[in-house]
């Protein structure tokens, strides 16, 4: 991997002297002698950035505890989420039982140190308990057919659309609620658009629109519209946005709900993406599209994955070789530069974790070897055998012991 330098602490002005005036990353050398420091004493991301959007971190609430995780969210974000204790399977598991204490901490941290709380989700088709979809009889409202689900009772149905729809509105109503006057950007629905699931718009057929439709999409955001504080925007979020045919689909959902009345304030795009995917043209556009819909634009779990799709990874983090962290370097700079120039579309940029040490990429970090046992990561290169999720993927800017990367110093002064 990229080596590491050891150094001392350098002072604010020194590191200001360290960086060239219109420096970019277009070439390997700009970045490769940048100092290896670290990221607890480095130039803070929220500042540098603070003229164009927030910047933010998704964790979780045992990272709060832990020293330098919480030293790095001080130093570098003024905006954070709940990875996981937010979810519906978290917060309320069994009806009408809340569990607030995960979630109550992370609020606490982010009142005690200035930062903005985006809620995240109110509505997913994934983590949702499984009583939400259980009729009044406690029989399930969908069952699994030939591989898909499907309506149990279709003459059940409009029963338990209004039960279904009364329980989502309770559970949204109780949460925004209670986060009132602590969280101003919600996440109110998760992945409605599966582009290959078959329907003709491309509406996910998860049990929520079996059993309601659309309906569930509306309902969730006129009760957080309701509930929420005035000033609270309101967003559906939702991965690859950035490509066809699923922006076009979430543009033509988004569009119609809008001219429904349905109180949508604004689009956020996960940016789960890679070094080579999707392009900037193509994120730009994106931008661009909802904009002119008159909606905000958040970036709300961005990761930069060393690989493409399937994942072929390196067994180890110190195996990724350094040209790999040049090219994700690279990236970063041409993906903030777009954001920057954006700046007035987009209002927060979200990182779905701190550093490299914690990433759900690395549950998806499959490695392939030949016959000789060596690492095989040509997407199609013969294999001998695959070890899933036995391999390391390095997305953020910072690496496992919070120094800083080669894409820290491109974000950080990409001018």
């Amino acid at each position: 991997m990229l080596k590491v330098l050891r150094k001392p602490i350098v002072s604010g002005l020194a590191l200001a002297l360290l960086l060239p005036i219109g420096s970019t990353v277009s070439a390997e050398t700009n970045i490769s002698n940048k100092p290896g420091i670290s990221g607890l004493t480095a130039p803070q991301l929220d500042q540098r950035y603070k003229d164009s959007f927030t910047i933010g971190a998704a964790v979780e609430p045992n990272q709060l505890l832990d020293a330098k995780d919480s030293q790095m969210l001080k130093r570098h974000f003024n905006s954070i989420v709940a990875e996981n204790v937010m979810k519906p399977s978290s917060l309320q598991p069994v009806e009408g039982q809340f569990n607030w204490e995960p979630a109550d901490k992370l609020v606490k941290f982010a009142k005690e140190n200035g930062m903005d709380m985006r809620g995240h989700t109110l509505v997913w088709h994934s983590q949702v308990p499984d009583w939400f979809f259980k009729d009044a009889n406690g029989n399930s409202m969908v069952v699994w057919q030939n591989g898909k689900q499907v309506v149990a009772d279709p003459s059940n149905l409009e029963a338990n659309k209004k039960l279904l729809l009364s329980r989502l509105e309770t559970h949204v109503k109780t949460v925004v609620s209670r986060y009132k006057d602590d969280i101003k950007s919600w996440d109110v629905v998760n992945e409605v658009i599966d582009e290959w699931g078959g329907h003709p718009e491309g509406l996910r057929q998860s049990p929520w629109f079996l059993i309601t439709g659309t309906d569930y999409i509306k309902v969730a955001f006129k009760t957080a519209r309701q509930y929420a504080a005035p000033d609270a925007k309101l967003y559906i979020n939702d991965y690859n946005t950035e490509v066809t045919p699923k922006r076009t689909y979430l543009y033509n959902l988004v569009k119609s709900l809008k001219e429904q009345g349905v109180p949508i304030d604004g689009v956020g795009h996960q940016s789960h993406i890679q070094i080579g995917w999707p392009s900037e043209k193509e994120i730009e556009d994106t931008i661009n599209m909802f904009a002119e819909l008159g909606l905000d634009n958040q970036i709300t779990e961005l990761d930069v994955s060393m690989y493409g799709w399937p994942v072929r990874a390196y067994p180890t983090y110190d195996s990724i070789p350094a040209q790999k962290f040049i090219d994700q370097a690279d990236r970063y700079d041409r993906l903030f530069k777009l954001y920057e120039k954006l700046g007035d579309k987009i209002s927060n940029v979200t990182f779905w974790g701190i550093a490299d040490n914690h990433t759900w990429l690395n549950d998806r970090a499959d490695v392939y070897y030949d016959a000789d046992g060596n690492v095989v990561t040509l997407a199609n290169a013969p294999y001998a055998k695959m070890e899933a999720r036995s391999g390391k993927d390095a997305p953020f800017v910072f690496d496992p012991e919070y120094n800083v990367k080669p894409a820290y110093w491109a974000i950080i002064d990409h001018k």
